[in-house]
């Protein structure tokens, strides 16, 4: 399958699902009509994360009457107490109106999760709450490793063009059978690479659709998240899939300006 156009959807790792290359997120305030719209357009991938707005909500409700199957739903959990997460997700799939999601996401971990938590999150595959496991980690060694570990099926991390570790640390020791499906959040790294104050002297700001447009250029990102906070940015993300990934000049200049936002001479030189 050609990863040339970003409107095809790909295999999301072991999960065996097809996915978007483009995920919404719900945590900035994206509209009921956006996230239709999105679906419209091909769009699957529904990240019900730690800011849980009601558009994405009333959406995933509306979808799931006829198009339940087509759907990809993560349910994130930052619950640290194993005793806490049953009610955490059944409170989750209670607001969504599911009587499961397709992803249970183990939120925000910079070591290895407690055995309990990960009992606890494979007992509620095990009764049908969820089908799949994932992760989300900013620590790249740890995502190295939990790569490796089959228990989860996805792996969120962060990838934009001011911090490309993952390049180095994670991408090139995936598993080449039954890898994770890899899902990259924080693409603009916090607004950051769209701040003209931020830039090069005399360089314009990307743009959001092609920051997500460089993470999906790396042959190892399978979808990119974004959070749009009103309609016309949801329409602006949408346009990186008609778009597809950079080119050679426009790849250039997205890492010059991710080294001069991150601010490091060292960084600069290893894109040259």
């Amino acid at each position: 399958m050609s990863r040339s156009d970003l409107r095809e959807k790909v295999p999301l790792g072991r999960t065996g699902r097809v996915v978007s290359r483009l995920g919404i997120g719900s945590s900035y305030g994206v509209s009921t009509r956006a996230c239709l719209r999105a679906f419209d357009r091909g769009v699957n991938y529904f990240f019900w994360g730690s800011a849980r707005t009601p558009g994405m909500a009333h959406a995933i409700r509306d979808l799931s009457a006829h198009h339940r199957e087509e759907l990809l739903v993560v349910l994130q959990c930052y619950v640290r107490f194993a005793s806490l997460m049953p009610r955490s997700v059944n409170s989750g799939l209670a607001t969504l109106g599911l009587d499961h999601a397709d992803v249970l996401l183990l939120g925000w971990y910079d070591r290895f999760p407690p055995p309990q938590i990960v009992a606890a999150a494979a007992d509620l595959k095990q009764r049908g709450r969820v089908r799949h496991l994932a992760i989300s980690t900013h620590q790249r060694p740890l995502a190295r490793e939990l790569s490796a570990d089959e228990r989860f099926d996805v792996l969120h991390l962060r990838y934009n063009a001011a911090h490309i570790g993952a390049e180095r640390d994670v991408f090139p020791h995936l598993a080449t059978q039954k890898r994770p499906g890899i899902v990259a959040f924080t693409c603009t790294r916090w607004g950051d690479l769209l701040n003209p104050k931020r830039m090069p002297p005399g360089e314009a700001p990307l743009s959001a659709a092609d920051c997500y447009r460089f993470a999906l250029s790396s042959p190892h990102v399978d979808v990119a998240i974004c959070g749009p906070k009103n309609d016309a940015e949801m329409d602006h993300a949408l346009t990186a899939l008609d778009r597809g990934p950079l080119d050679e000049q426009e790849m250039q200049r997205a890492r010059n300006i991710g080294a001069h936002v991150y601010g490091t001479k060292a960084l600069a030189d290893w894109f040259r």
